[in-house]
Order: structure tokens, then C-alpha cells, then sequence
């Protein structure tokens, strides 16, 4: 039997004892009883949750102290794309606020907010993304670099 199968047949003896003193001393104590055994599984959910904490604890660590980065990488293309679909949803209810509060001057402002705040999200995560763009003063002034 593994650890998790034995802290099952653990719990299910607690809840069959749990369930034989209802039976034997009646009605009357049945709220002190599953009191009694939901503080068992309380602890148990309590004990694990500890477990799981300290092994994700100590596998950050090993991963500083070895100056590797996270196997997960943090920019995906699930990451930006939610982004970019949660601005849009919430660009509608700000469209309407925006215009229906300060008619055409509060729908440009929503939509500034809008695109800078997904323009400061691209920079974030790709934050090579606009050093390219500056202006050369030895060229025409108006023609941008790439």
C-alpha cells in the first residue's frame, strides 16, 4: 500500500468508527460526531496542504540556488493571447461608460487607456520590442528605423 492509499483506509476507518458511534449512542450526538470527524479531515487536508507547500518551497529553492529559470516559461502564447481577449470583453463596457459619461472625448480616453495599457503588456513581455524604433538624427525626421 502506498502513503496516500493508507491515509485513505486511515480516513475511511475514522469515518466507519464515526459512523458505528452514531449508530450506537443515537441522534442526540450526531452533531458532536461529525464535528469530531470533519476536525480529523480538517487536519488531514491541513497536513497535506503543508506537505505540498514545503515541496514546492524546496523545489524553488533548488531551482535559485542551481540560477535556473522556472520550466514554465512565463510568456506564452496563451498568456498574451487571454490578455488581448480579456481587453477586448472588458473594451466594451468601457466604451460604453466612456462614451455615455463624457460622450466622444470619454470613448478616446477609454480607448487610449486600452491600447496602452496592451501596449505596456507587449513591452513586459517582450521587452525587445521597441528598441528598434527611434529616431535617426542623421536621416529625414520624418521616417522612423526599424
Amino acid at each position: 500500500m502506498t502513503g496516500m492509499d493508507a491515509r485513505d483506509a486511515e480516513l475511511k476507518k475514522e469515518l466507519n468508527a464515526t459512523l458505528q458511534a452514531r449508530r450506537e449512542l443515537g441522534d442526540d450526538y450526531e452533531s458532536a460526531l461529525v464535528d469530531s470527524f470533519m476536525e480529523k479531515v480538517d487536519q488531514r487536508i491541513d497536513g497535506a496542504v503543508e506537505r505540498r507547500m514545503r515541496r514546492q518551497l524546496a523545489e524553488q529553492q533548488m531551482v535559485a540556488a542551481r540560477g535556473a529559470r522556472s520550466p514554465k516559461p512565463t510568456d506564452s502564447f496563451g498568456d498574451r493571447f487571454g490578455f488581448g481577449i480579456v481587453s477586448l470583453v472588458l473594451a466594451i463596457p468601457l466604451s460604453g461608460i466612456g462614451a455615455g459619461t463624457a460622450g466622444l472625448k470619454g470613448l478616446l480616453v477609454s480607448w487610449f487607456g486600452i491600447v496602452g495599457v496592451n501596449l505596456v503588456q507587449a513591452a513586459r513581455t517582450n521587452p525587445g520590442l521597441f528598441r528598434g524604433w527611434r529616431r535617426r538624427p542623421d536621416r529625414d525626421e520624418d521616417r522612423w528605423e526599424e
